[in-house]
């Protein structure tokens, strides 16, 4: 290889190493002047003691259960905070309906067939002074049987003894 070609060669390298250096310093400074003002806040931020910390965590937490207690309308994981209902689009004439005489809680705690809700609003009527429902029963039913239905979550069947296995343990042998 002659001297003038590897000259060459030697010029290009620098070449490009120095493009590429004022390529990156362009991208950098970019991105420096993109992200300034997350740079400073970030470079300014307060730093807080542990007391300081939990106080502004008390803070929110009373906000947020105020916030919470004011809110009617305010629905978490399909739930009505305010009364523990299922959330529906009939919700509304539930609470209205139910919730006058009652805690919601009568509600939740039950559950019924629709015939069994049927024979509940009977009962309420004939005892507790509870007014006709007119159209609006078969809504209230309808939900309270969609929503507060008996579930099967009893024990587990009883084990079919002849079935099984069983392993008998000699304990003599173990020695």
């Amino acid at each position: 290889m002659d001297q003038h070609n590897y000259h060459t060669e030697t010029l290009w390298k620098a070449f490009f190493t120095t493009l590429m250096i004022t390529i990156l310093g362009a991208v950098m400074l970019f991105g420096y002047l993109l992200l300034e003002e997350e740079i400073r806040q970030y470079i300014n931020r307060p730093v807080y003691t542990q007391d300081q910390l939990n106080k502004i965590a008390k803070n929110r937490e009373v906000s947020r259960n105020k916030e919470r207690a004011d809110n009617w309308d305010l629905v978490e994981n399909g739930i009505h905070v305010k009364t523990g209902l299922k959330s529906d689009p009939n919700l509304k004439l539930i609470i209205s309906s139910c919730t006058s005489c009652h805690s919601a809680k009568l509600i939740t705690q039950n559950r019924a067939t629709r015939q069994g809700w049927k024979s509940m609003i009977d009962w309420m009527q004939e005892t507790q002074g509870l007014n006709d429902l007119g159209d609006k029963e078969p809504i209230i039913l309808d939900y309270l049987a969609e929503y507060y239905a008996p579930t099967e979550l009893g024990r587990r069947e009883n084990l079919d003894i002849e079935t099984i296995e069983w392993y008998i343990l000699n304990l003599e042998e173990s020695n």
